[in-house]
This record gives structure tokens, C-alpha cells and sequence, in this order.
């Protein structure tokens, strides 16, 4: 028999523990072409908030009463399917919150864990890191000396968004929330200015203190009434990514504020949203660029690891306080 976590009711606003609960599952024989994986690490991520709602969005809602599933590392335990042998390493993006499981081996990636720590492929060299090098380049397309601002900057993907246009020469501020993610921003990963958002008027001055020439690259985390305040420094050409809305995934009631389109219209203002699929065909390049700066000790990892399997609903709920630097994962 094995674990798994199912979901059990579809939150209302922030999820709770009682929305999930742990189950037994009984272990099936293998058939021609499967894997039989156990679960190292679990990536949680905000974006599994939308699929617990069931609403329209760019992916099927989780279903009540089925395990959650997400990017999992996991060891192979048992193969009936070439190339892939008991004690190699796998990645699978939508694997179940199950601590044994079988799988088709086409489901999977086969993972080098000489090259980095395996649960890296869940982060800076998996969907997070390739996230942040697709919204950066192809919709910011950042040019040296241009000024970029990231909402939600000590998170997986902002961390990997700032280095990134570091590396392109770029003026990099970063919005975080606690005293110890500005101070890793700046001198850990050399960010140009660290802002807190806790006060939004003093952000703003901070903001224009930090950038006064305006910001031309705004890649947003987070939504809600932060990102108003910095779309009034935008710049004429600007471009906005929307790669997540975390303060407003829990919303119960429909969020009003400031609408864009003046901003954007009198700078001439560029604002697109993404998911990283967009770049599907495109992902063997990606990754090998973040492979190569990673090896060139241009890109550094950060994760908040959190012990036990048991400890995945919990996790996850912590996401919306804030409670992680960089990548937050569960070894079990």
C-alpha cells in the first residue's frame, strides 16, 4: 500500500489542511512500458491553488477525491521499460501527491544528479528556472542597462528572473516582503535595490529612489495593489510579464483597483501574460542554457526544504504566507 494525498473538499479562499486528506492506496503490478517510482521530492507552487477550484483556467481542475499531483522527483524502484533501471532518477511535471506510483516511462524525464541536487530539476533547472528565462526573454527581451523590477523577487521564479537580467547587464530591483529576502536579494544575488512591500507609499518613493529614470521591465509574481503602484513608473516601451497573481488566488470576491490601460496606453506599454507550455518546443534550449550558467556559477539555487510527506498540505498552505526563499519543496 502506498500514500497519497487526495483532495477532499475545493477551498474556500486560503486553503486548510481539512481541504486535503491522506489516504491508503493499494500498489498495482507493472505493465510493459511502466516505472514503479518513489517520491523524493514534491514541489508545491501556487499555481495548484487555481486547479483546486473548479473553474475554466489553461489546465483541469484538480478532482475531489483524487490525489494532487504536481512536479515530482522520484527514484526508480522497479522498470519495464528500455533505457530507464532501477536507482536512476526521474522528473515528472504533473506526478501524484502519492508516496509510490506507477507510471508510463514517456511520462517522465531521466535526470543527471551528479550534474546538481535532484530536487534542483523541480526549481532553478526545471519549470521554475525555464518559467523565469522565457518570460524574461521573449516577452521582456531585456536590453543591457535597462531597469527591471520583480514582484515576489525571493520566490523560485523571481530569484531566477533577477539573475537572469543580472547576467544580461541589467539594473535589477527586487519587491520582497521580510528583512532576511532583501538582505539575500542584495548580497547573495547581488540585486541592485531590494524593496519591502509591507508599506506601499513607501514603496513607491523607495522605488523611484532606486529607479529614477522609470522601470522598463516589470515581470509581476504577484498582482493586486502592489503592481498598481509600480505601473505608475513605468516607462514609455515598457514591458509588463504576468507570470503569477499569488495576492489574489485566494480572493472570495472580485478584486477592483486601478485599471491598466491608461498606463499602458499614454508609455506605449507592452503587458502579456504567459504560462511556460507557451515554450513547449522550445524547452531542450532553455534548459541548456540554465544548465550552462548554472555550471558557470552564474546561476545559484534556493530552496526551503521541508521533511516528511505527511508535511505536503502544510507546505502548500504556507506558500501564501510567505514562508519560503526561493524553491519550496518537500523531501519525503
Amino acid at each position: 500500500m502506498s500514500k497519497a494525498f487526495i483532495l477532499k473538499s475545493r477551498p474556500v479562499g486560503k486553503p486548510v489542511l481539512a481541504d486535503f486528506e491522506e489516504v491508503e492506496v493499494a500498489d498495482l503490478p507493472l505493465e510493459e512500458g511502466q516505472l514503479l517510482l518513489e517520491g523524493k521530492f514534491y514541489s508545491v507552487d501556487p499555481y495548484m491553488r487555481g486547479r483546486m477550484s473548479d473553474q475554466k483556467s489553461y489546465i483541469p481542475p484538480f478532482e475531489v477525491g483524487q490525489p494532487l499531483a504536481g512536479g515530482v522527483v522520484a527514484k526508480v524502484l522497479e522498470s519495464r521499460a528500455e533505457g530507464i533501471h532501477p536507482g536512476d532518477y526521474v522528473l515528472g511535471m504533473m506526478l501524484k501527491w502519492q508516496t509510490v506510483q506507477a507510471v508510463w516511462a514517456n511520462e517522465v524525464q531521466k535526470i543527471d544528479v551528479q550534474l546538481a541536487p535532484p530536487s534542483y530539476y523541480l526549481g532553478l533547472l526545471g519549470l521554475t528556472g525555464l518559467t523565469a528565462y522565457f518570460g524574461l526573454t521573449r516577452i521582456g527581451k531585456p536590453k543591457p542597462a535597462e531597469t527591471v523590477v520583480i514582484s515576489g523577487a525571493a520566490g523560485a521564479v523571481g530569484i531566477a528572473v533577477g539573475q537572469i537580467a543580472k547576467i544580461m547587464g541589467c539594473n535589477v530591483i527586487g519587491v520582497a516582503g521580510h528583512k532576511s529576502k532583501l538582505t539575500y536579494l542584495k548580497e547573495d544575488l547581488g540585486f541592485d535595490a531590494a524593496l519591502d512591500y509591507h508599506d506601499l507609499d513607501k514603496l513607491e518613493k523607495d522605488l523611484h529612489k532606486a529607479a529614477p529614470l522609470g522601470v522598463d521591465i516589470y515581470f509581476d509574481n504577484v498582482g493586486g495593489e502592489l503592481s498598481d503602484r509600480i505601473l505608475k513608473q513605468i516607462n514609455h516601451g515598457a514591458r509588463i510579464i504576468i507570470c503569477g497573481q499569488i495576492a489574489l488566488y485566494n480572493e472570495t470576491s472580485k478584486a477592483v483597483g486601478p485599471y491598466p490601460q491608461v498606463p499602458l496606453l499614454i508609455n506605449s506599454a507592452l503587458m502579456k501574460g504567459f504560462i511556460v507550455s507557451d515554450y513547449v518546443d522550445s524547452f531542450h534550449e532553455g534548459q541548456m542554457q540554465l544548465i550552462k550558467w548554472y555550471r558557470e556559477g552564474l546561476l545559484k539555487g534556493k530552496e526551503t526544504v521541508v521533511i516528511g510527506f505527511d508535511k505536503l498540505p502544510q507546505t502548500f498552505i504556507d506558500l501564501f504566507d510567505g514562508k519560503n526563499t526561493g524553491k519550496m519543496i518537500v523531501q519525503a
